[in-house]
């Protein structure tokens, strides 16, 4: 079984470069010393993630990303992560960034959750955004 897969629920879209992106995540997870088990990247529409962070979160909004850790403490990472295609290129669009750009920021940001990092905090967010970039500089296009 490989270790990052990529699904689309009630949406059609397709990942390019799955496999440089799937090791690009590897080796960003190799550099801070964790191992993965499986990590399942399921891209969707917003309204099926706004019905994921209603349901599982008790949020009622939209969002980019919601990252469930279903890992066991001490062991590798498990996890689910669901990102909403349609932020993904509103975030683009508002950003002045390309799709790819923001959608790869999206992936190293669900990875980054996992790896301990955080974005609640003004402090956080500025990290968050730092490793986003180190993570993307590490990506060969």
């Amino acid at each position: 079984m490989e270790l990052i897969q990529f699904f689309a629920e009630e949406i059609d879209f397709e990942l390019a470069n799955q496999s440089q992106i799937s090791e690009w995540l590897v080796n960003i997870a190799t550099t801070h010393d964790a191992e993965i088990e499986t990590i399942n990247y399921i891209f969707c529409s917003d309204e099926y993630l706004l019905s994921i962070n209603q349901q599982y979160l008790d949020h009622d909004y939209y969002t980019d990303i919601i990252t469930f850790d279903n890992s066991v403490e001490g062991s590798p990472i498990l996890s689910d992560i669901f990102i909403s295609i349609d932020r993904v290129q509103d975030n683009a669009d508002q950003q002045d960034s390309s799709f790819d750009n923001e959608l790869h920021r999206v992936l190293a940001h669900g990875l980054l959750h996992l790896l301990g990092f955080k974005d609640k905090t003004e402090d956080d967010q500025i990290l968050m955004r730092q490793k986003e970039d180190a993570c993307l500089s590490l990506l060969k296009n």
